[in-house]
């Protein structure tokens, strides 16, 4: 069997799907086309979206001389699974034996940069390139072949495996050969991308740190190692490193677009935004570049810009998803008639990425919603978060392990045994709950104080406990949050003052600071045991509408248990429960701030909060939509605006739809 056809073969992704495409697989390794084209008919009366059938189909009619059969085949497997690399390299081989150079160029070309891993293809484009003249592509094809050799066969399947979706079985793979073979640079690089894609990013970056000791002069994989700091919020680091490869090539659009990157998370616009505009005029059909420059824009309030940078995305790629929810998102924009007929024909049509599909359908789910066409609106809620729970690996068991083990480990001796052993600076306000809860609101609130800085949701506290967790074994008890019971003398008061040392950089000196990470709420045993004098803050909200809430809203990042009913009625079950049990073994420490309180009596409840905090009362405090200052959160425009009760009982609007999660909440729901 010729190696296009090989180089890519491998298990599917669901085991039910392995047993006849594994007998189809052996019919065109033994040359048996007709056999096996026959075959896909059968299969394709069950599951008419069968992946594998179809690219197989494809194969086989390319191989009995049915080329334009064959295209049309992958016309519809690309209809079904755009994002599948090989049916583009199955094209090229078509058009190659249509004796079409360019549309097989073109079509190479995108299986290649789908997928790298295909030895089939950077052959094939080496060809093509010699013939048609592009000897300097040729080339490049021909350094990418002889890469591909050089890599052991189990680990040019495990990148292709990724590359098709199918990362669980790339990563056992990669695993397997690096347990028997030892350390092997590509394969780590590719566990290290599977790590980022599963949002383990601590573990991608041990692996990309260690390639960098063996290997410093690998620039791909430093440039990979930025990129999975960016990811943990390591901007400052990331900056360096960054500054590094722009040493080495300071004309990198990827390196330059980065640095851009780091930037603004570092909060640095005024180096950000210029450097935003600039490569948006060197490089206008990037739709990347307007919507970064839009974020930027959005977070320091200038809306109108956040628009027309949004909008210029949406122009330079019309099914361009992210830019719609980012117009969705500033929650005051309204679409018109035209836009939600544009995105709604973007949607529906088959090709669209599936990352493209969902934020559009969250997007539609809000511009109808705000027409008050409910029905429809939730449609595309429903939808989008079905498709984006696809993506996830969420699993509630062991969020819910964790609450059990906080209550377990973290009790009255435990604080009693280590107090005044944390670092004793009063400068940390801490306000946690679930996302969507009105915690954007107490932090504009606070950060309208003269003696207050708003920073944003850091990431300080999550990433100590991970390094406390350590690297377990699937199975294995986790150490944390055991190992608060074992630390060594000194530690809690070396981890306060390094939580303070690494949040330096998102302060400018006043004597308070907010951290508004919401999952905190989770360790606000090792938060207390720490900075014993942090003032802490529980954002709570109506359980139906906190909920429903989290069901609307897309997340950049994190917050996987939102995109299903059961998911995050569990989560926020769990929530209640664990708040309770730290209300117990830290008694006065937490004040509970009612979402609904305190949009009904606002001096009231602000008066409450700065007391809590031991703060003079200041107007300010009370006209906070006046404050100028950087706002991260989806609640951004909001909280720049005075307060009202439009957001007061919104799930109600959805209440035909809506009886599973009220039932799942239980008591819970009023």
């Amino acid at each position: 069997m010729p190696a296009f056809f090989l180089d890519a073969m491998h298990t599917p992704t669901h085991p039910t799907e392995a047993q006849p495409i594994t007998a189809l697989r052996a019919l065109v390794e033994s040359g048996e086309f007709q056999k096996a084209l026959l075959a896909t008919d059968a299969i394709l009366l069950g599951p008419p979206h069968h992946r594998e059938a179809l690219y197989i189909r494809a194969v086989c009619q390319r191989f009995l001389g049915k080329v334009d059969e064959a295209l049309s085949t992958l016309d519809r497997l690309e209809d079904l699974h755009p994002d599948y690399p090989r049916l583009y390299q199955e094209r090229g081989h078509c058009h190659v034996a249509k004796r079409a150079a360019g549309p097989a160029i073109a079509a190479f070309e995108e299986a290649v940069q789908r997928n790298v891993s295909l030895p089939a293809s950077w052959n094939t484009l080496k060809t093509l390139y010699r013939m048609t003249g592009r000897q300097a592509d040729a080339e490049r094809a021909d350094k990418h072949v002889r890469m591909l050799a050089e890599l052991p066969d189990p680990i040019v399947t495990a990148f292709s495996m990724y590359s098709d979706g199918e990362i669980e079985q790339a990563e056992n793979l990669v695993r397997h050969y690096l347990t028997t073979h030892g350390n092997h640079v590509e394969a780590m690089r590719l566990l290290a991308k599977i790590g980022i894609d599963l949002d383990v990013a601590d573990d991608a970056e041990f692996l990309l740190s260690t390639i960098l000791q063996m290997t410093p002069h690998h620039h791909v994989a430093r440039y990979e190692y930025v990129i999975v700091l960016i990811k943990q919020h390591k901007h400052h680091q990331a900056l360096q490193e960054i500054e590094r490869l722009l040493a080495l090539d300071p004309t990198d659009q990827a390196f330059r677009i980065t640095h851009a990157t780091i930037r603004a998370g570092l909060g640095d616009y005024d180096t950000a935004i210029p450097l935003f505009r600039g490569l948006i005029e060197e490089a206008p059909q990037l739709a990347d570049l307007p919507l970064s420059l839009g974020h930027a824009q959005k977070t320091l309030g200038k809306q109108g810009d956040a628009i027309a940078s949004y909008r210029r995305a949406v122009t330079v790629r019309p099914n361009f998803g992210e830019a719609y929810w980012s117009l969705a998102n500033l929650k005051t924009y309204r679409f018109d008639d035209q836009d939600i007929e544009r995105m709604r024909t973007e949607e529906a049509k088959p090709r669209v990425r599936l990352e493209d599909r969902f934020h559009l359908c969250f997007a539609l789910g809000k511009a109808l919603e705000d027409r008050g066409a409910y029905a429809d609106s939730f449609t595309y809620y429903e939808r989008g978060n079905a498709l984006k729970k696809s993506q996830c690996r969420y699993r509630p068991e062991p969020i819910e392990r964790n609450a059990k083990l906080q209550r377990e480990i973290c009790t009255e001796e435990l604080f009693a045994r280590n107090v005044d052993l944390g670092c004793n600076d009063r400068g940390p306000i801490f306000i946690v709950g679930l996302p969507r809860a009105g915690s954007t609101l107490i932090e504009q609130i606070l950060a309208s104080h003269s003696q207050v800085e708003g920073t944003m949701e850091l990431a300080e506290v999550p990433r100590l406990v991970g390094t406390l967790q350590g690297r377990t074994i699937t199975g294995e008890e986790p150490r944390y949050p055991a190992v608060l019971q074992t630390l060594p003398p000194g530690a809690l008061r070396q981890f306060g003052e390094s939580y303070l040392a690494d949040t330096k950089i998102y302060r400018s000196g006043k004597p308070f600071f907010i951290d508004k990470m919401p999952n905190n709420f989770r360790h606000l045993g090792l938060i207390s045991l720490m900075l014993p004098n942090a003032i802490i803050i529980d954002a709570r909200r109506d359980a139906m509408d906190c909920c429903f809430s989290n069901f609307k809203q897309l997340f950049a990042s994190g917050q996987q248990f939102t995109y299903s009913f059961e998911d995050i009625a569990r989560y926020y079950r769990s929530y209640v429960d664990l708040m309770e049990h730290w209300d117990h073994v830290l008694p006065g420490r937490i004040l509970r701030v009612q979402h609904e309180d305190l949009v009904a009596d606002l001096e009231g409840n602000v008066r409450k909060i700065l007391a809590h905090c031991g703060l003079e009362f200041e107007p300010s405090c009370i006209e906070f939509h006046k404050t100028e200052r950087r706002v991260h959160t989806a609640s951004s425009e909001q909280v720049r605006r005075p307060i009202s009760r439009e957001g007061l009982g919104q799930w109600r609007h959805y209440a035909p739809w809506l009886e599973p999660l009220k039932a799942m909440l239980g008591s819970l729901a009023h």
